[in-house]
């Protein structure tokens, strides 16, 4: 049997261990001799091949469902540059935007001159305040802030 699976695996273009014979032909497939009669039992399906072995999805969709609860998400699985998943760009931009919001609503609420409005902005747009909290100290040093 060990050579028909050989000639089988040959005809159909995989190996010997894919081979499936049924088990009610196992008479007619010991009495074939030649690669026709391999080829006639294969077309009666009687000697068949396995189904290619499928990666299976279950590890995957476990690790989706972790990291949809925020698992799996520290330094060590991060992948590329330091700036790769948020550009420097992208950060300069929403800290600078937070920072004119701040002075946006300062002004509204008349607690900082046009000037030093002005002033402040200039400084933000220069890269000059690392966050809010630094542009309310520089403020509080300048004396900045007008009291109602």
């Amino acid at each position: 049997m060990k050579s028909k699976k050989r000639l089988a695996g040959q005809i159909l273009g995989v190996s010997p261990y894919k081979i499936i014979f049924a088990a009610d032909a196992l008479e007619d497939i010991k009495k074939a001799i030649t690669r026709a009669d391999i080829r006639g039992l294969i077309a009666i399906k009687q000697i068949t091949k396995s189904q290619a072995n499928q990666q299976s999805r279950s590890g995957a969709r476990k690790i989706a469902a972790q990291k949809r609860k925020g698992r799996q998400k520290g330094k060590g699985t991060k992948r590329g540059s330091k700036h790769s998943v948020v550009t420097k760009k992208a950060k300069w931009m929403s800290k600078v935007r937070a920072q004119r919001k701040f002075l946006k609503e300062l002004r509204e609420r008349k607690l900082l001159t046009p000037t030093h409005y002005r002033a402040l902005y200039r400084k933000s747009s220069g890269g000059y305040f690392r966050n809010k909290r630094h542009i309310k100290l520089y403020m509080a040093e300048q004396k900045m802030i007008e009291k109602k």
